[in-house]
C-alpha cells in the first residue's frame, strides 16, 4: 500500500533556482500568519476596544476572502511580477494606515479602512506551489525533478513553521517595543519578500503555460534555453465557478477553517477559566509542530491509493481526530486532542493540494490554491464568532461540543462528493513525458 523513500527532499533542497522564491514567500507567509492575532495585539494594546479590534481582523478576513482569489485570478492571467508589485502595494498602504492611526490614537473608523485594503494581500502559499508545479510539469529541470507530492509536503512545513513562530514573534515585539512593533516588523519583511520575489524573473510561470498555444511555447522556449515571452491571458470566469473539484475543495477548508477557529478560541477561554493564559499557546505550539513534523513525515511516504481516496481517508482522519473534543474537560484531555488532531491535519493539506493540482490547468493552479485558502478564510471568520457567542452563553465546554459538530462536516463532504472529486481529476503527467513521447 505504500513505501518510505527517507531521502526523496534530496531532490527538492537540489533545487537551487527555488532558493530565492522559497525564502521570499516565507517572508512573506510570516506577515500572513501574524495578520489576525498581531492586529488585535497591536489594537488592543494601544487601548481600543476588544471590539474594534474584532472588527478590524474580521474585516482583513473577509477582504481577503472576497479579494485575494481574484488577485490570484489576475496573477495567473498576466503573470506574478506584473500584478504581485500593485497588491503589495495596496496591501502595505493598509497597513500603514493601520499602523499610523494606531499611533496617533485616531478614531476606530481608519482602522476599518486599513483593514479592507490589507485584503489585497497576494497569497504567498499559492505563488510559491505554481512556481513550483512550473518548474517540475514543464521539464525545466529534466530528471533533477522532485515529486509533486513531496513538494507539497515541503511547503506545508514552511506554512506551518510560519503559523508556529511568526504570532508569538509578532506578540513578543509588540509587549517588549511597542504596540505596532510586530506588524511593522512583519510588514517589512512582507515588503522584502516581494521584491525578492519579483526579481527571480527566471522561475516565474508563464501565463497560459499549460494551456498550449504561446504559453506553452514560451515554456517550451525556456526550457531550450530561449527568453520566454510572457503574453497576457484573456479573462476567464472564476475557478469556483466552473470547477466542481474545486468547490468541494472551497467546502472542506471552510469546514477546517470553522472547527479551527473555534477550537483556538475556545483554547483561549478554557485557558482563562483554568487561570492560566499562557497554556493556550503552549498548546497552539504544540500542535503546530506536531502538525510541521508530520507533514515531514508524510512526504517521505509514497501511497498507491488513487487521489480521490487518499482525499476521503484524510478528511475522515481529521474529522474524526478533532471530532473528539466534545470529551475535552481538563487541561490534559485539552491537549491529547489538539495533538491528535495535528497529526492528521498536514496530511490533509498535502493531499488536498494534489488533488488541486491534478483538477484544474496548470497555468490556473494560483488561483485554484488561494480559492483553497479562502474558504479556510471563510471558516476561519465564522469558527470564532460561533465560539464567542456559545461561551458567553452556554460557556466553554459546550463550544467544544459545537466544534464537534462542525468536525464531522469535512468528512462527510468528502464522502458524499468522492465521484465528483474523482471525475475532476486529471491523468498524471508531465510536460517532458508527452515531449518524449512525440519524438
Amino acid at each position: 500500500m505504500a513505501a518510505v523513500s527517507p531521502g526523496v527532499y534530496k531532490k527538492v533542497l537540489a533545487v537551487r533556482q527555488a532558493y530565492s522564491f522559497d525564502i521570499a514567500c516565507l517572508l512573506m507567509r510570516f506577515f500572513g500568519s501574524m495578520l489576525n492575532i498581531g492586529v488585535v495585539t497591536m489594537i488592543t494594546l494601544s487601548g481600543y476596544s476588544f471590539l474594534t479590534a474584532g472588527l478590524s481582523s474580521s474585516l482583513i478576513a473577509l477582504s481577503i476572502f472576497v479579494v485575494t482569489p481574484r488577485v490570484s485570478k489576475r496573477i495567473d492571467e498576466r503573470g506574478q511580477s506584473a500584478v504581485v508589485p500593485k497588491a503589495a502595494a495596496v496591501s502595505l498602504a493598509g497597513l500603514v494606515i493601520l499602523v499610523a492611526n494606531v499611533a496617533l490614537h485616531g478614531p476606530a473608523w481608519p482602522l476599518f479602512v486599513g483593514a479592507l485594503l490589507v485584503g489585497f494581500y497576494p497569497s504567498p502559499q499559492a505563488m510559491a506551489r505554481a512556481r513550483w508545479t512550473y518548474l517540475i510539469r514543464s521539464g525545466r529541470l529534466g530528471e533533477a525533478a522532485p515529486d509533486l507530492r513531496t513538494m507539497f509536503s515541503y511547503e506545508s512545513v514552511l506554512d506551518d513553521a510560519a503559523f508556529i513562530f511568526s504570532p508569538s514573534i509578532s506578540i513578543a515585539l509588540a509587549a517588549a517595543i511597542s504596540p505596532v512593533a510586530g506588524m511593522v516588523t512583519g510588514g517589512v519583511a512582507f515588503a522584502v519578500g516581494v521584491v525578492l520575489l519579483c526579481a527571480s524573473r527566471s522561475t516565474e510561470p508563464v501565463p497560459g503555460w499549460g494551456d498550449g498555444g504561446a504559453g506553452a511555447a514560451s515554456a517550451a522556449a525556456e526550457v531550450e534555453g530561449e527568453p520566454a515571452v510572457v503574453a497576457e491571458q484573456p479573462p476567464r470566469k472564476s475557478l469556483l465557478a466552473t470547477s466542481a473539484a474545486v468547490r468541494v475543495l472551497f467546502v472542506t477548508y471552510a469546514f477546517a477553517g470553522s472547527f479551527l477557529g473555534l477550537f483556538d478560541t475556545a483554547t483561549v477561554s478554557l485557558s482563562e477559566d483554568l487561570h492560566s493564559p499562557d497554556f493556550a499557546g503552549a498548546v497552539l505550539m504544540a500542535s503546530g509542530a506536531v502538525s510541521m513534523t508530520m507533514g515531514f513525515l508524510f512526504g517521505m511516504v509514497r501511497l498507491r491509493a488513487p487521489l480521490p481516496k487518499q482525499f476521503v481517508v484524510a478528511a475522515c482522519a481529521v474529522g474524526l481526530s478533532f471530532g473528539t473534543m466534545f470529551l475535552i474537560d481538563s487541561a490534559p484531555t485539552l491537549m491529547l486532542v489538539a495533538l491528535l488532531g495535528a497529526a492528521t491535519y498536514a496530511p490533509l493539506l498535502i493531499v488536498a493540494n494534489s488533488v488541486c493540482e491534478r483538477a484544474v490547468p496548470d497555468a490556473r493552479l494560483t488561483e485554484a490554491i488561494t480559492w483553497l485558502n479562502a474558504g479556510y478564510t471563510c471558516g476561519a471568520a465564522f469558527g470564532p464568532t460561533v465560539a464567542g457567542a456559545i461561551i458567553d452563553t452556554f460557556g466553554t465546554m459546550a463550544s467544544f461540543k459545537v466544534g464537534t459538530v462542525l468536525c464531522l462536516g469535512m468528512p462527510v463532504t468528502a464522502i458524499l462528493c468522492y465521484r465528483i472529486v474523482k471525475r475532476n481529476i486529471l491523468p498524471a503527467y508531465t510536460v517532458v513525458e508527452e515531449r518524449g513521447a512525440g519524438k
